[in-house]
């Protein structure tokens, strides 16, 4: 008996499957108009050939419906019809002509059928996992989400437009062969028949034994694409630390894993197709055996014959592909739950009122307290107020919770109820309207990412329509300008996949540049200025303090220089703030920030000799 959670996600696969055929369903409709069409021509052809051999040549009293014997009458009877045989050859030809008619109609409206299925499902499935949560994202291959977006869309769609929409062919052509069968011999009919329910009854099992198979076959092609995705993106850090052979030898293992559960797979695959074959054969016997008996005895004319055999050859066929259809629904069940598993993750909804709350008042964590997914608690009870227009320094080591405070504030992670509260201008973050928040936040991360664009459109990606002169003052303002004039393309230059062409704190500063078109109330640096050295780190610092005075601006670094000139600075330590102060406090209060600062003087001391 089904549980109610299968019921319930049956129920929620079929009303997706409705969706994504919203704008395709009419070309399946009339795909499937056609197949029945070219099915009643198959059908047609073996009583045309009958009625030549039993009632045109051999002179049997005809037994037609009244509208053939209409349409022979008009010919000039079955004498004059087997006098001038050839008119029965022009028939098969109109039918064969109708056939090729309808088996084109049915292949151009299924093609355009199927695109549109696989655009609407992709555009559907995009755009929902843009919506979905960071921390969705966080848990989540990326080379397993690509693969649901491809390969799983592919075998579904595959599914749909080659094995489900042949559906109506099958049951026409299986309904009125054994119709046309029974009313010419009613015991070759039911044994022509016998094979049929043991080829239903084992494509159903055989459906059943293979399901979860398919899924571990799903599941790691998703684990293989993965990983030829993290290589391929960083390829560059295999080839720095020679692990080229550890890669390699890490993937033909991931392969050789999935290639055998292929290999699994292809050992009932083949008994159920060879079994099938077998049994297909087995019928054509059976005819062939029983009617040349019933022939002798007289209790079936030679046209009959012919047609029985013509008839047994067409259910052929629709047999096999029947069970086909119930063995690939395995593979499609697969995927679509694939898919199913994407669509039903929530997608990352407004918590509160959704106000535009000005965003250039004072900034507040109020006893913040957070953790990921039942970890420990990465910040606990954080309580700091950044007044509007001033500087936030932000010190600590590895895991300390640096960038944690900067996702929150962001709204990247929602803050769990009774995790404290965030405010910008004594509005509640939860009641800020998510869209409007972030555009009011610039943000730089430590590791940015570049797109495989130009230079320019990367600066540029949060407008289309930016001027070059626009870009090229951002540019400026982060000590790029320079370096872009010296390529050879200058703002033209393409950066290649995550700006893999460019040094890392070029890759900083394009980021930098980019956050600086928006001109934001608030704007944070997430240890952005690792990577480049400490001359540029100062201008840019000087650029942004000219530039962004009435900006509220937080940076988190581990250079004790690029924290001096901030307003306020604090220290955090698992999770808590252990020091606060400006920087001229801190560096003899005898705490981490003093240590950290001697260490660095001496350090820059040591190179200056």
């Amino acid at each position: 008996m089904e549980t109610k959670k299968t019921k319930a996600e049956k129920a929620y696969n079929r009303t997706l499957l409705w969706r994504f055929l919203r704008g395709s369903k009419l070309f399946f409709v009339i795909s499937m108009i056609a197949a029945a069409i070219a099915a009643l021509a198959d059908l047609v052809t073996p009583q045309i050939v009958r009625v030549a051999v039993d009632n045109a040549l051999g002179g049997k009293e005809a037994n037609l419906p009244a509208f053939a014997m209409r349409m022979v009458e008009r010919a000039g009877g079955f004498r004059y019809l087997g006098e001038h045989i050839w008119i029965f050859a022009l028939a098969i030809l109109a039918v064969a002509a109708v056939k090729v008619i309808a088996q084109y109609a049915f292949r151009v409206y299924n093609t355009k059928g199927a695109e549109k299925l696989t655009k609407t499902m992709r555009d559907a499935l995009f755009g929902h996992i843009e919506h979905l949560p960071y921390a969705w994202h966080a848990k989540h291959r990326t080379g397993d989400i690509i693969q649901r977006c491809t390969s799983d869309i592919q075998t579904f769609k595959g599914f749909i437009s080659e094995q489900l929409t042949s559906i109506f062919r099958i049951v026409i052509l299986l309904a009125l062969s054994i119709g046309f069968m029974l009313s010419m011999n009613w015991k070759l009919t039911l044994i022509a028949l016998i094979p049929v329910p043991y080829i239903i009854l084992r494509s159903l099992y055989f459906h059943r034994r293979i399901g979860s198979a398919f899924l571990a076959c799903d599941e790691n092609e998703g684990k293989l694409s993965a990983m030829a995705q993290e290589n391929l993106t960083g390829v560059r850090v295999v080839r720095a630390f020679g692990r080229e052979k550890y890669e390699r030898d890490r993937f033909e293992t991931q392969n050789e894993y999935y290639t055998s559960l292929w290999m699994k797979l292809a050992r009932p695959m083949s008994q159920f197709w060879s079994v099938g074959d077998v049994l297909s054969g087995l019928q054509i016997l059976l005819i062939v055996v029983f009617g040349s008996v019933l022939c002798i005895r007289g209790e079936m004319t030679a046209g009959e014959y012919i047609a029985f055999l013509s008839y047994g050859g067409i259910m052929i066929w629709p047999i096999r592909m029947l069970g086909r259809i119930i063995a690939e629904m395995s593979k499609a069940g697969v995927s679509m739950g694939r898919i199913a598993y994407i669509m039903k993750a929530e997608e990352e909804r407004e918590q509160g009122k959704a106000l535009k709350a000005p965003m250039d008042g004072d900034i507040c964590f109020d006893h913040v307290s957070f953790r990921y997914d039942g970890g420990r608690e990465v910040l606990q009870d954080v309580c700091c107020t950044i007044p509007a227009g001033t500087t936030l320094g932000i010190l600590g080591g590895t895991g300390s919770g640096k960038s944690t405070l900067m996702l929150l504030l962001d709204k990247l992670y929602d803050l769990p109820e009774g995790g404290g509260r965030i405010t910008i201008g004594g509005t509640d973050i939860r009641d800020i309207e998510t869209a409007h928040l972030r555009r009011n936040i610039g943000m730089v991360l430590q590791e940015p990412y570049l797109f495989s664009r130009t230079i320019a459109e990367n600066i540029a990606i949060t407008d289309g329509d930016m001027s070059r002169e626009r870009i090229r003052d951002a540019a400026r303002a982060a000590c790029l300008d320079d370096t872009v004039q010296s390529f050879a393309k200058g703002y033209d230059t393409f950066v290649g996949e995550r700006g893999v062409t460019l040094s890392g704190g070029q890759k900083q500063r394009a980021a930098i540049a980019r956050t600086l078109t928006q001109n934001t109330p608030i704007l944070i640096f997430d240890d952005s200025l690792s990577a480049v050295d400490t001359e540029t780190d100062a201008k840019i610092r000087a650029a942004l303090e000219a530039r962004f005075g009435s900006a509220s601006i937080i940076l988190i670094s581990h250079r004790i220089t690029t924290l001096s000139k901030a307003d306020q600075i604090i220290v955090l330590d698992r999770g808590r703030i252990v020091e606060q102060g400006t920087h001229e406090t801190l560096k003899n209060a005898g705490g981490v920030y003093q240590q950290i600062c001697q260490i660095q003087s001496a350090s820059n001391e040591e190179v200056s000799a």
